[in-house]
């Protein structure tokens, strides 16, 4: 095996384990921010070893093995924390003597556990929302700065001091490295989901570039989402979300033209949607509501993807039903957006006059006041009533709002069709 070969094979490694390495470390020295030097010094010694030993057998194990011969370096020089320092080295020496038995000790985490608390913790509140992406795709993705950076379209400093402020908040606001219980959990759940789903929307509808969607960030979202069913499969929105993620997902090769062009869902090649991630998805949405989550609003999203993807054409979509679901979302989620999304499922079931009054009414709504989407939805509705001239205005009003380039040329090109069938009439 090449230098190059094993570079690739750390890579493909530290990807995998990175995460159950973090989280192994710090229930250990209980702060996130040293478990992951830790973890980043490890991976050094396997970048500087193993191109000369070899991969190992077993390399999550060297790595946690590794991780924690550095730990007991550094907590011997901490003279000022040496009572602590003593039991955390007596901890971690007894675990390095047994791992001699069995290596896979080094790994060992009953029922994911320590995983689980990493998540609750990179997903705390007391960080910004920013910062609780940040860290959860650094911690959780095994991202780098500069990947997460280029995801975000951000400086790279700018990624590596919100990943800095957030370990260290964590650490001054004493963030215990634990899985909540209780009232807290569900509550602390919800952030989690929160920040997996704010990584998946991201790479699904890119906020600002040139790219339509990111794919990995996508991807990033459903593997988080997955790890998430498998640590907490008794949570029914954990279901609902993967759920809504994977069907989503499955659109994403009939998203864009040859050129990356946007795609609109009803004019999308259905034969494109991926089958395999639909069928998951759907299997996921069952497994929700199986569990009582039918009427939570991740389940509810799922159930909405789910009538799209079940209609073998775009003229087969059970608008009604759509429409009916966002009824009962707005109830348990309301918000402008949902509000603006109900305007256009009850459009495409009830007619464009319809939905476009419920989109009028939220032209004051002052969260949507720079929100492209409103202006757009009033595009595509007032071009159907026929009324080209405002749907010229109400698109190039969105175009001027978006800070995604694909995006902008695709409402530009709306509010070009719209001036030529004004001025045809």
């Amino acid at each position: 095996m090449t230098t190059t070969d094993i570079h690739r094979t750390i890579d493909a490694v530290w990807r995998i384990e990175s995460p159950r390495l973090i989280a192994g470390l710090a229930r250990i020295v209980r702060d996130v921010g040293l478990a992951e030097e830790l973890a980043q010094d490890a991976l050094v010694a396997a970048l500087e070893q193993w191109p000369t030993i070899g991969v190992p057998h077993k390399p999550g194990a060297w790595l946690m093995t590794t991780a924690k011969h550095r730990a007991i370096d550094q907590l011997r020089r901490h003279a000022l924390h040496q009572r602590k320092a003593y039991a955390l080295t007596q901890e971690i020496e007894a675990q390095l003597e047994a791992s001699i038995v069995d290596p896979d000790v080094m790994l060992d985490d009953p029922i994911g556990d320590d995983l689980l608390s990493l998540v609750f913790t990179a997903c705390h509140p007391v960080l910004s929302t920013e910062a609780r992406v940040a860290l959860t795709l650094r911690l959780l993705g095994g991202l780098t700065t500069t990947e997460i950076a280029r995801a975000y379209l951000v400086p790279e400093p700018t990624v590596a001091q919100r990943i800095v402020r957030a370990k260290r908040t964590l650490s001054q606001a004493q963030v215990p490295f634990e899985v909540p219980r209780g009232d807290e959990l569900s509550v602390r759940l919800a952030s989690v989901l929160e920040v997996v789903y704010l990584i998946f929307n991201e790479g699904y509808a890119a906020t600002a570039g040139d790219d339509w969607m990111r794919p990995t960030l996508c991807e990033e979202a459903m593997r988080l989402g997955r790890v998430l069913v498998g640590l907490a499969p008794a949570e029914p929105e954990v279901h609902g979300l993967l759920a809504l993620m994977e069907i989503q997902a499955s659109r994403t090769a009939a998203r864009t033209g040859p050129g990356g062009e946007p795609i609109l869902l009803g004019e999308q090649n259905r034969g494109r949607w991926d089958q395999l991630l639909i069928r998951r998805g759907l299997d996921a949405l069952a497994r929700a509501e199986s569990l009582g989550g039918a009427e939570r609003p991740y389940t509810l999203q799922a159930a909405i993807a789910a009538c799209h993807a079940r209609a073998r054409s775009a003229d087969e979509t059970d608008w009604s039903r759509i429409a009916g679901l966002y009824d009962i979302l707005a109830q348990r989620l309301p918000s402008p957006v949902v509000a603006l999304n109900r305007a256009v499922a009850h459009a495409m079931a009830f007619g464009p006059a319809t939905g476009l009054a419920m989109a009028d009414e939220l032209r004051d709504e002052p969260l949507l006041r720079h929100y492209h989407l409103l202006p757009s939805v009033r595009g595509d509705l007032l071009g159907k009533l026929g009324r080209h001239a405002e749907a010229r205005e109400e698109f190039e009003r969105a175009a001027s709002l978006t800070r995604n380039t694909r995006e902008r040329n695709l409402l530009l090109q709306r509010a070009a069709t719209s001036a030529r069938s004004a001025s045809t009439r």
